[in-house]
């Protein structure tokens, strides 16, 4: 494994970093606030970077998939640390700054800061945009804008993508890494604009957008989404959180292909069943049981069933009063996410899909014991290494998120605040139920419990195995 290659890259990807920071500089200067937080988080920042391109230096060109795991993992791990200085300067303290920075950049949308609307506008407009940045992925930008990464840039690639399968668009992943981009930007004016004539102003019309196109949820204000009373944007962000938990390959493919590839495809499909179906249920439950007029309930009902299932964490409402039924319901869509090539966390639609095919090929097989059948996606069959990566992804995914609600309960957190802090950041949803509740934030949660947490959004952004490798002996033999 070539250090110098990894250090290098994970140095430019640090100057990147210290520049984009210049634009929330800008916003605190606007407001008339300190920019002391963000001169000196850009100039550490370009600092590292720089010295990191100086010691490192290579003249490979030729990666292997060990350094594309290192560099994606260790980026992204270095961008919540460097995305975390602001934070401080601002006093909170380490530990959560870089819990909300990890938060930020991974998606999750989990916080630990108990007054929102005590910080100053520029750090909450970076808070937002780091979720934007984590959204289609910093690693993927890079790629975008970074020339001349051949099959390293395959490699990073696919270790940040999420989804079972890579999905290219072009043969060269810097184009697909490009046109992948583009779509976010051209689906991120769209929501804002219409954000903007909804009637918020620009400020708020570009923090929710920066937050919803990325399936993040942090919000300026404490109570989230409720903080507007507005149907309308409410409205709004479910449309795009809807768009944004769909593959976004498949709208570049609408939109320059076939007007029929998002419709059908199978894991849209599924998608799109699960949404729509919780969404009559959760209706139904909060009509009946605690008597809400039926507008009303489907009101509450479509915005909480897709915020939680494309891992979006938005609220409208403080869920945790709602009838045990509802939440269970939430609870269940808490281990779904949204679909492959979308910005939502979580095992991701097309796995759970193929894993009901495979139980249900298994249950057909003991019936007819010679029987060949093969599992299909989209019409063509899927290959027993892609099953099994499912089921592994499947099985750890439930091994980590169990031994993490176990760290917490031993550290002194109720049964149900374990269990949903857990699920909340290892699937990137944001809150949780109990004491991490949607109007509540995680700073009730230990120190230790923190950095459990912590890990468990990285390990949940890069979908547990780019990290996982890292940990295993054969990772750092020599070949």
């Amino acid at each position: 494994m070539n250090v110098h290659i990894i250090f290098n890259i994970i140095g430019r990807l640090l100057l990147l970093l210290g520049f984009i920071m210049i634009i929330p500089l800008f916003v605190a200067l606007y407001y008339g606030e300190s920019i002391e937080p963000f001169t000196v988080a850009i100039t550490m920042t370009i600092l590292v970077g720089t010295v990191f391109l100086f010691l490192f230096r290579s003249t490979e060109d030729e990666w292997h998939h060990r350094e594309g795991f290192a560099i994606v993992a260790l980026g992204w791990l270095f961008a919540a640390i460097f995305g975390s200085i602001p934070y401080m300067l601002d006093g909170v303290t380490p530990l959560n700054a870089f819990f909300e920075s990890m938060s930020g950049f991974t998606t999750t949308g989990s916080t630990v800061f108990a007054n929102i609307e005590a910080h100053p506008k520029g750090i909450l407009f970076w808070r937002n945009m780091t979720e934007w940045l984590g959204g289609m992925g910093i690693i993927v930008l890079f790629i975008a804008i970074l020339p001349k990464l051949g099959v390293a840039g395959r490699q990073m690639f696919r270790a940040e993508v999420p989804g079972p399968q890579e999905d290219k668009l072009k043969p060269r992943i810097r184009e697909t890494s490009k046109i992948l981009w583009m779509v976010y930007l051209v689906v991120s004016i769209a929501e804002a604009i219409a954000l903007k004539l909804a009637g918020l102003s620009v400020y708020d019309a570009v923090t929710h957008t920066f937050t919803t196109v990325s399936c993040g949820g942090f919000s300026p204000y404490a109570r989230s989404i409720e903080a507007f009373g507005s149907p309308l944007v409410e409205t709004i962000i479910m449309v795009f959180i809807f768009i944004s938990g769909a593959n976004f390959a498949l709208h570049y493919k609408t939109l320059y292909a076939s007007r029929r590839s998002l419709i059908k495809d199978d894991e849209f499909k599924f998608y799109s069943f699960v949404v729509f179906s919780a969404i009559a249920l959760l209706t139904l439950i909060l009509w009946r049981d605690i008597n809400t007029p039926i507008i009303e309930s489907l009101r509450y009902a479509a915005f909480q069933v897709l915020t939680i299932t494309t891992t979006t964490g938005y609220a409208t409402t403080d869920f945790i009063a709602w009838p045990h039924a509802a939440q269970m319901i939430l609870l269940i869509l808490m281990f779904a996410g949204g679909c492959a090539g979308s910005t939502a966390g979580g095992p991701k639609m097309v796995r759970w899909l193929l894993m009901l095919k495979y139980s249900r090929r298994e249950i057909f097989k003991v019936i007819h014991r010679r029987a060949v059948t093969r599992i299909k996606f989209n019409k063509k069959s899927v290959s027993e290494d892609i099953m099994q990566s499912v089921i592994s992804f499947i099985a750890i995914y439930f091994l980590i998120f169990a031994a993490s609600s176990a760290l917490l309960g031993l550290l002194g957190m109720d049964l149900l605040s374990s269990i949903t802090a857990s699920i909340a950041t290892l699937g990137n949803i944001g809150p949780g139920l109990g004491a991490v509740g949607p109007m509540d934030n995680f700073d009730v949660v230990p120190a230790l419990g923190k950095v459990a947490l912590i890990g468990n959004m990285w390990m949940g952004r890069l979908e547990i195995f780019t990290v996982f490798v890292m940990l295993t002996p054969e990772y750092w033999k020599k070949w």
